[in-house]
């Protein structure tokens, strides 16, 4: 047992040496690594035995939510940025697009070595009903996947990564987490996954991003895509992209998944823009900056 236990504290140590080395900035909250602990459904374990599929249910009729206009006027928007370290990195840059605007918070909800798929590490649904009751909220900005391309334990089965069984289980607890988040008025906005370096890890990636965008067509959620933004003109990884200027700048981190600062404002502009834009800010602001009319003489 303590060999055993010794073992996996070795495996912690290095995962969290590697996360510092990989790391390209100073910024506390991409120090931490992704690292899943546990073996149940870890995604090199080998294929459980054949699991029944799981049929995908239709859609859930989730309730109508106070439109962000109207939350607006009646107070301060509180906007929470749910997710993973990736999510962590996206809070940062939308506090940023959005710190200077009048009646707006952003908060962070997000835990790193979380997700979807391993709920018996992290209990995403319960964990996110605990926040709500701790910090109502008007807006949720989810982004979740870099984690969950391990198998999912659903009715004492495990699914393994990819198959029918998993992407049932998989959109089923997608939405049940915006069932949850509407439940309290909570208007949900949910962010894909970045374009990543290693071919096999991207081609998982795009099949969660399928698999989510799905599902936020069917519930009638906004579903912001983030691939082509963080691609190169021929759609593939670089890690170097124009910015606005036009100057070629680092956007990602070294361990080919993460984003560097800048890489986090590209992919939190749309994000920040879409919200503005529900909430009517950006009206507000161009009202705000007209010139005053002048008294007739």
């Amino acid at each position: 047992m303590r060999a055993g236990i010794n073992a996996l504290t070795a495996t912690f140590v290095v995962g969290v040496l590697a996360g510092l080395v990989l790391t390209p900035d100073g910024r506390a909250w991409l120090r931490h690594p992704t690292i899943m602990l546990g073996d149940k459904a870890a995604a090199s374990a080998p294929p459980a035995p054949a699991a029944p599929v799981v049929p995908v249910a239709a859609a859930p009729v989730l309730p109508a939510v106070t439109p962000l206009d109207a939350r607006l006027a009646r107070g301060p928007l509180r906007i929470g940025v749910f997710g993973d370290s990736m999510a962590d990195g996206l809070y940062a840059g939308l506090y940023r697009d959005l710190q200077h605007t009048p009646d707006v918070t952003v908060s962070k909800f997000s835990q790193v070595s979380t997700g979807l798929s391993r709920y018996d590490y992290v209990d995403i649904q319960a964990k996110t009903r605990g926040q709500l009751d701790e910090q109502p909220i008007d807006v949720a900005v989810m982004l979740f996947g870099t984690n969950d391309a391990q198998g999912i334990e659903m009715d004492g089965q495990i699914h393994p990564f990819g198959s029918d069984g998993w992407k049932a289980a998989y959109a089923k607890r997608v939405d049940d987490l915006v069932a949850l988040l509407r439940s309290r008025d909570v208007a949900v906005y949910w962010v894909g996954l970045p374009r990543m370096k290693r071919d096999t890890f991207d081609a998982k990636m795009t099949l969660i991003n399928g698999v989510v965008e799905a599902r936020m067509t069917a519930l009638g959620v906004p579903y912001i895509e983030t691939t082509a933004l963080t691609s190169n003109g021929e759609g593939g990884y670089e890690a170097y992209l124009p910015a606005d200027s036009g100057r070629r700048t680092l956007m990602r981190a070294n361990d080919g998944i993460h984003m560097s600062m800048a890489g986090y404002l590209r992919m939190s502009a749309p994000v920040a823009a879409r919200l503005k834009r529900d909430a009517g800010l950006d009206r507000l602001a161009a009202e705000s900056a007209a010139p005053a009319p002048q008294p007739a003489r």
